[in-house]
């Protein structure tokens, strides 16, 4: 489902990040007046984490998807086919 997808495999990645960091930051035991100075940061590094774990798991477009017998070899100049 997720290979089909990809808007909802980077969603649940950063949903389940986000949960994660979120938890961690509550349960630190940090208290700022104004917690979304830890927060903003947080979650673009989360945004900016997500989207390279996410290219990993699947290839971002069709072409890079290509299996290896659709892919045909260069050939040298002057060789025949």
């Amino acid at each position: 489902m997720f290979k089909k997808i990809p808007a909802a495999r980077r969603i649940l990645i950063y949903v389940i990040l986000s949960y994660l960091a979120l938890v961690l930051v509550n349960n630190s035991g940090l208290e700022y007046g104004n917690m979304w100075l830890i927060y903003t940061p947080m979650f673009v590094a989360i945004y900016i984490f997500s989207r390279w774990l996410d290219s990993r798991f699947g290839p971002m477009n069709e072409a890079s998807a290509a299996r290896s017998e659709d892919v045909k070899p260069l050939l040298k100049p002057g060789s025949k086919d």
